[in-house]
């Protein structure tokens, strides 16, 4: 009897398809099987071999074949992501196919092994013999890199920094040529790190005495050397033949993380990341799942990776809000690691000097255990924090005198200074001074944002742009002026006050693209500015040695917000982007500017730090009933008709039938109007976790079942991070 395959398609259906089986064996759950499905053929992955279907036998379809000799997602990785679809409430088929790199949910073929490398010509080592032949600096260096011999991409940019270009030219000129070495070949010796502190070494021996699942939360403050232990825990993973993954929050962390653990491990190290290329991301992809990568490192989509020689799994700055996935399958990295470690029975570190309030609850609970590093490595002292009032002062482009001041004379002695702002582009609103309009968003009734470099208007919200006016659409007057200050103001009106300080502005508008990203961030440490100015993507992790004055511009922005985490965001920020400042020998120093120096969150934050703000914050939710002491799913829905959309949150409203629950809705979105679409959201609470599981299923299957829902577009966010 042919065996019939539950297969498992990326379609946004819950449930599965029962397909015959194209082979007399049936391959094993977790391959790769390419199936009809309507006028398609997708790639599915499989379940389960059955020996019967409800589906009628003349009905099912045959798989037209199966695309791997051995299943690419291993049986703890189908049982972890089997979980994360039941508890997120989202399509397994969808589930599984996000575990995948693109390039691997086609029937293409796999791409080959081996890391991306460079060698010489003979033409290229004719130039390299040539001392009159001019070549440019870069190039230069790249090819007395590979005098000695062929070399890994990875191994280049760990002693030049980025070389794609240098690359292109030389390979273009037919003095370079590229290949594919094993991942063995050509990593240099590792290179010892500095002693480690008590602190330090007693928290990599309690990692590394952990056998099987053990989570450690690793708080310590900025500076403290948290990927020093990361890295001595690592290392002893790595002697007992195992794996080690390590998730980074932001892409532009990883070049810095790269460089770091390639020189101290001295192993060849897999990066995933949605930066690289497809190919890139399914060969790294697959050197762990072949268990010849040892180390992986990457953003959350790294998660995913099978482990089959797992030895631990580390979260760096485990608080950071880019761990949760905002589209499609809404999981939380943070929270999917500790799962997979418990499946995978590896211990698990989450590392921050602003824990989560949910990784603090747990550490109450007694389910974690956390490791303190208290104070700075080496001979570096903490910043200290200082607040200017702005009330009644003559402000500068947003700046106090005050702070104008401190600036200079932290120039005048030759240091570095970021100042801080998180909000890019030139000015937040553009207002007409003679009646009052501003430019709007059409799609969103949102104030567009000036880019004056640009010479355009933009909304952040949708990506919507247009030219500024010429002259106010309502009056007609000509007094259009920009109001406030976004980061592109404040590096024009620094370059106007310090026109000798070379000047760096890190956001997103000047890391677009990834040889622009990884360029600047590659050079960063020893970039020749005196002043950086940028968004929170300078606020993590990133060691500026030079730096030793950090300013705080609009602070009051996270001080007054209806959203229940501001403050603990609030809290981390400023802590996070003051941990930048003297990390070397020299003192530091942090200038907090604001309309409202007495504010409670801010006496907390100077008198005590983060900890006790975290103390406060988590009585506070306690009493309230607020996340991490309850739970929340969210459902947000959108449509182009405002009636279709309070008719669907009436109707799911009604559908609410569990005792133990709280519904709230239906609520208007704290932004109604986005890209075109009327938008709403109710939010479940619970006190217990397994009441609102329980609960979730059964709604949602109703809900599918509500007429006019087709005009609406809905999702569940169980955990949300964001009740926008």
């Amino acid at each position: 009897m042919t065996p019939i395959l539950r297969i498992a398609l990326p379609v946004p259906l819950h449930g599965w398809f029962d397909y015959r089986s194209p082979t007399a064996v049936p391959p094993a759950p977790g391959s790769r099987v390419l199936v009809p499905f309507g006028r398609r053929r997708v790639v599915g992955i499989v379940l389960e071999a059955v020996a019967t279907s409800e589906v009628g036998d003349g009905q099912l379809k045959t798989a037209e074949r199966v695309l791997d000799e051995h299943p690419l997602l291993t049986a703890e990785l189908m049982t972890t992501l089997r979980r994360a679809a039941r508890y997120y409430q989202h399509p397994l088929g969808e589930v599984l196919q996000a575990a995948l790199p693109v390039a691997l949910r086609s029937a293409r073929e796999l791409p080959e092994s081996g890391a991306p490398a460079l060698r010489l010509t003979p033409a290229g080592e004719a130039v390299l013999a040539d001392p009159g032949r001019r070549r440019g600096t870069r190039i230069d260096a790249l090819l007395q890199a590979l005098a000695g011999g062929a070399r890994t991409t990875a191994d280049l940019e760990t002693g030049l920094g980025t070389v794609a270009t240098a690359a292109r030219t030389a390979v273009a000129r037919g003095w370079v040529e590229r290949q594919r070495l094993a991942a063995a070949a050509a990593v240099p010796a590792a290179v010892a790190g500095p002693p480690l502190n008590e602190e330090q070494q007693a928290a990599t021996e309690a990692i590394a005495a952990a056998d099987g699942y053990a989570p450690f939360l690793l708080d310590g403050v900025t500076g403290s050397g948290k990927t020093e232990v990361y890295l001595q825990a690592i290392r002893r993973c790595l002697e007992r033949g195992r794996q080690a993954l390590v998730l980074v929050p932001e892409i532009a962390l990883t070049p810095q993380a790269l460089k770091r653990f390639r020189e101290r491990l001295g192993v060849e190290v897999a990066v995933l990341h949605s930066g690289l290329g497809e190919t890139e991301r399914a060969r790294a992809w697959l050197a762990a799942a072949r268990g010849e990568a040892q180390v992986i490192l990457g953003t959350r989509s790294a998660l995913f990776v099978p482990l089959p020689r797992a030895g631990m799994i580390v979260v760096d700055e485990e608080h950071d809000a880019s761990y949760k996935q905002q589209e499609g399958f809404r999981y939380h990295a943070r929270d999917l690691a500790v799962l997979r470690a418990k499946a995978l029975g590896v211990p698990v570190v989450l590392g921050s000097a602003t824990p989560s309030l949910e990784s603090l609850a747990n550490v109450e609970a007694g389910r974690y255990q956390r490791l303190r590093l208290r104070h700075r490595a080496g001979l570096a002292q903490p910043p200290s924090l200082r607040v200017v009032d702005l009330r009644r002062q003559r402000l500068q482009h947003g700046f106090a005198p005050v702070t104008l001041g401190a600036i200079a004379d932290c120039l005048a002695r030759d240091e570095q200074v970021l100042v801080f702002k998180n909000r890019r582009g030139y000015a937040p609103v553009l207002l007409c001074h003679d009646c009052g309009w501003s430019a709007q968003c059409p799609h969103c009734e949102r104030a567009m944002t000036v880019h004056r470099r640009d010479g355009r208007l933009r909304c952040h919200h949708c990506g919507y742009e247009s030219a500024p006016p010429r002259a106010c659409p309502d009056c007609g007057g000509l007094a259009l002026n920009p109001l406030g200050q976004g980061t592109e103001r404040l590096e024009e009106a620094l370059a106007e006050r310090f026109p000798q300080a070379p000047i760096v502005r890190v956001d997103r508008d000047t890391t677009r693209g990834r040889r622009a990203r990884d360029a600047l961030f590659d050079r960063l440490p020893d970039t020749g500015a005196r002043i950086l100015v940028g968004t929170q993507m300078l606020a993590k992790g990133h060691d500026l040695p030079h730096l030793t004055l950090v300013v705080v511009v609009g602070a009051d922005e996270g001080l007054f917000s209806v959203d229940f985490r501001a403050a603990e965001r609030l809290g981390q920020l400023v802590v996070q982007v003051a941990g930048r400042a003297g990390r070397a020998e020299r003192p530091g120093a942090v200038i907090l500017q604001t309309h409202d120096p007495a504010h409670p969150l801010l006496a907390v934050l100077l008198d005590g730090g983060y900890r006790a703000l975290a103390t406060q914050l988590l009585k506070d939710r306690r009493a309230a009933g607020l996340p991490p002491f309850a739970h929340f799913a969210l459902l947000r829905a959108e449509a182009k008709s405002p009636q279709a959309l309070d008719a669907f949150l009436r109707a799911a409203m009604a559908k609410i039938d569990a005792n133990g629950l709280l519904a709230h809705g239906p609520l208007a979105a704290p932004m109604p109007l986005r890209a075109g679409a009327h938008r709403g959201q109710i939010l479940l609470e619970a006190a217990v976790r397994g009441e609102l599981q329980a609960f979730l299923p059964r709604w949602l299957d109703a809900l599918r079942e509500l007429p006019g829902t087709r005009a609406v577009r809905w999702s569940i966010d169980v955990d949300p991070v964001d009740l926008y």
